[in-house]
């Protein structure tokens, strides 16, 4: 019932198009929002990291450095080392995108240093994700050649896994940007007009996180529409 996979055949791959689709899409409006308003100073003349510092500072979060780490749109908050990196563009640019995308990180130290419940959650199921990640692939496509039903489903449950990092990533990700927009504005960082340049940039990147949440349930779909999952008669 699987040789078709073996010879070349997939028709499943058509239920991960939709998900391709908005992926190559976010892709390109995160690069180009970015580009754009990289090239935009905010007035008040501060790199992304001094930002950073004083976003952290003004919420009494001590512990946490700010450092700069390679690549483009590199950015993260690594709550493990308490450490924020920020990218070239972003640690020493003066433009709006490196304040909002500087900001958003900060967003991420804030929830961490309040126990923010789903971060919480979505950091404990990371070692558990990382291992579904990895495993679920092999012991997948292993129990399809070998016709091994237990496999299969081993190989689905831990790609399940995978799935709910994702799905809990979404929130933690728009309430990060959220923060980061109100404290910019609340607190002086950018005027009231250089607001709606900073919401671009973040939610042309939040756009990423949802294609990223999509491409994983369209291929948990697939991996169960190829164990025969929506085929089976239970009559």
């Amino acid at each position: 019932m699987f040789y078709p996979y073996f010879l070349g055949y997939d028709p499943t791959w058509i239920i991960l198009l939709p998900a391709l689709i908005l992926a190559f899409y976010a892709q390109a409006k995160v690069s180009a929002t970015f580009e754009r308003y990289l090239r935009i100073p905010a007035r008040i003349g501060l790199t992304g990291a001094d930002v950073a510092r004083e976003i952290l500072r003004r919420n009494g979060i001590y512990d946490v450095s700010v450092e700069m780490t390679r690549g483009r749109l590199s950015d993260y908050y690594d709550p493990r080392n308490k450490v924020l990196r920020l990218s070239p563009e972003v640690y020493g640019g003066r433009s709006l995108a490196a304040l909002g995308v500087a900001a958003h990180e900060c967003g991420h130290a804030i929830q961490h240093s309040e126990g923010y419940a789903p971060l919480a959650l979505r950091n404990s199921i990371v070692p558990l994700a990382n291992i579904g990640s990895q495993m679920a692939f092999p012991l997948f496509f292993i129990g399809l050649l070998m016709n091994v039903n237990s496999l299969l489903t081993i190989g689905i449950l831990l790609f399940s896994l995978a799935v709910l990092f994702q799905l809990f990533t979404l929130p933690v990700e728009y309430n990060a940007s959220g923060r980061a927009v109100a404290v910019l504005e609340g607190q002086g960082f950018i005027a009231p007009d250089e607001t709606y340049a900073v919401k671009k940039v973040l939610n042309a990147a939040a756009l990423t996180y949802v294609a990223a949440t999509l491409m994983a349930v369209m291929q948990l779909l697939r991996l169960l529409a190829i164990a025969g999952f929506f085929n089976r008669d239970d009559r």
